[in-house]
C-alpha cells in the first residue's frame, strides 16, 4: 500500500488498544446520557409497566461484575503477550497487542463499566426522571445482550491467543498482506536501479536519526522531485538500518535544488521495524519463530517444520504477485531498487538450515521445499532454490552423524540437479 507518512501515522495510531478503548467509553457516555435526552418523549404511564425502577439494580450488578471482568481480561492480554515472547519471538509479540478481536472485546468490556458508571450517577442525580429510566432499561438490556455476546467471542478467542500456530498464523497474514502491497504496482511503482542509471553527478542525502526506515512516503518524494525538476534515487529501503554516515537517498544535481530537509522528512525512522513496507521483516520473524524452537530449550521441530511450509507459500505468492502485477510507473521521477528473490531465500532458509542442522527432519523438509519453490512459476526461483539447497546440504553434512541421514539429505538435493 502506497500512502503518505501522515496516513501511516494515523494508521499506527489507530492500532493502539488504548484509541479503540477511548472512542468506546465515549461512545458509553453519550450512550447512557440518551435517557436524558429522549425522556420527555415517553408515555406517563409506561415506566410502571415495564419495571423501569430495577434498572438501578441492574446497573449495579453490571458496573461490579465489568470491571472484575475488565481486570481478568487485562491479565490475560498481558500473558498472552509474555507468552508470545517468550516461545515465539518478541517481533511477533507486536502482533497480540494490535490483535483487533482483544483490543475490541477490552474496550466493550471498559465502555460497559463506564456506562454503568455514568448511568448510576445520573440517576442519583435524579437526571433521567421517571420516563427517562424507560430509555436508560431499554439501553440497558441492548448493553447486556452485547456484554453476552463479546463473552462468548471472548471465550473462544481466548483458548488458542498467544499459541505459538496462533502467533505464527498471524505472521503469516501480515507477511502476505505486505508482499501483495508490494507487489501492487512493479517496484513500488518507481523505477528500478540499474547499472544505466547510475550517476556520478548526485548529492547524497545523509539520515538525521539511528535506526530502522520504517516507511517511505514515495508521493512526497516525487512530488519534491517533479518541482526542482530532478530525479531521486532511493538507497534505503524500508527494514534497511541507517545512520548519519551512510545516505539514505540521491538526488540527481540539475538546475532546480530541491529541499533536502524535505525529502529526508519523508523517510520516518523509528528504533523497530515495520510489517507494512517490508515483506523481508515477515521473513526474518518467522526465521526467528523456526529458530526458537529448534533450540535445545524447546526442541520443538514441528514448529520449524510448519514454518517452512509457510514459506514457502509466500514466497510462492511473490511469485504470483510478480506475474500479476501492473509495469505502470506511478512516480517517474523516483528511482528505488528491488527486492530481490534470494534476498528472501536467505531471510527465511539461511537461519533455519543453521539450526536445524543436526535435525534430519528439518533437512528433508527444507530440500522438499527448495525442490516446490524451483518447479512454480516457470523456474523463477530454480536458481535461489539451487543455490540454498547446496548451502543446507553443506550444513547438513556436518551437523548429522548418521551416514544414511547425510545420504538422504544429497539424495534429495542433486533431484535440483
Amino acid at each position: 500500500m502506497i500512502t503518505s507518512r501522515w496516513v501511516w501515522l494515523v494508521i499506527q495510531v489507530t492500532r493502539r488498544i488504548w484509541v479503540r478503548a477511548s472512542l468506546f467509553s465515549l461512545l458509553a457516555v453519550v450512550t447512557a446520557l440518551t435517557g436524558v435526552i429522549f425522556g420527555p418523549y415517553i408515555p406517563r404511564d409506561l415506566p410502571g409497566r415495564i419495571g423501569a425502577d430495577a434498572v438501578d439494580h441492574i446497573l449495579g450488578i453490571m458496573a461490579a461484575s465489568m470491571l472484575s471482568v475488565t481486570t481478568f481480561s487485562l491479565g490475560t492480554m498481558v500473558a498472552a503477550y509474555a507468552a508470545a515472547a517468550n516461545n515465539v519471538t518478541p517481533r511477533a509479540s507486536r502482533l497480540i497487542s494490535e490483535d483487533t478481536t482483544t483490543q475490541t472485546v477490552l474496550s466493550t468490556f471498559v465502555g460497559s463499566f463506564l456506562f454503568s458508571l455514568v448511568s448510576i450517577v445520573a440517576l442519583s442525580t435524579g437526571a433521567y426522571g421517571i420516563r427517562g429510566r424507560v430509555i436508560l432499561f431499554g439501553v440497558t438490556l441492548v448493553v447486556i445482550t452485547l456484554v453476552v455476546v463479546t463473552l462468548l467471542r471472548w471465550i473462544d478467542h481466548l483458548s488458542h491467543l498467544g499459541h505459538v500456530t496462533e502467533t505464527t498464523q498471524k505472521v503469516e497474514e501480515v507477511t502476505a498482506e505486505a508482499i501483495r502491497a508490494y507487489k501492487k504496482h512493479t517496484n513500488r511503482g518507481c523505477h528500478q536501479v540499474t547499472p544505466s542509471t547510475a550517476d556520478v553527478h548526485q548529492k547524497p542525502l545523509y539520515a538525521n536519526q539511528i535506526g530502522y526506515v520504517r516507511h517511505i512516503d514515495l508521493a512526497a518524494i516525487a512530488k519534491t522531485a517533479k518541482a526542482a525538476s530532478t530525479s531521486v534515487f532511493i538507497t534505503a529501503q524500508p527494514g534497511c538500518f541507517v545512520d548519519p554516515s551512510m545516505p539514505i537517498a540521491w538526488v540527481a544535481l540539475s538546475e532546480g535544488a530541491p529541499d533536502d530537509d524535505a525529502v529526508c522528512r519523508c523517510f520516518t525512522i523509528g528504533e523497530t521495524r515495520s510489517f507494512d513496507q517490508d515483506p523481508r521483516f515477515g521473513m526474518t520473524v518467522l526465521a526467528e519463530i523456526a529458530s526458537r524452537a529448534l533450540s535445545p530449550a524447546m526442541n520443538d521441530v514441528g514448529t520449524a517444520i510448519d514454518v517452512i511450509g509457510r514459506a514457502v507459500r509466500l514466497l510462492a505468492l511473490w511469485g504470483e504477485a510478480e506475474a500479476q502485477s501492473a509495469d505502470e510507473i506511478i512516480f517517474p521521477d523516483v528511482y528505488m531498487a528491488p527486492i530481490e528473490d534470494d534476498d528472501l531465500f536467505t531471510d527465511i532458509f539461511r537461519p533455519i538450515a543453521r539450526d536445524g542442522a543436526t535435525a534430519v527432519e528439518v533437512g528433508v523438509r527444507l530440500q522438499k521445499a527448495f525442490l516446490s519453490l524451483s518447479q512454480i512459476h516457470e523456474g523463477r526461483f530454480e536458481s535461489s532454490a539451487k543455490r540454498h539447497a547446496r548451502l543446507c546440504e553443506d550444513r547438513f553434512r556436518h551437523g548429522l552423524i548418521i551416514d544414511h541421514d547425510k545420504r538422504l539429505i544429497s539424495t534429495l538435493a542433486k533431484k535440483l540437479g
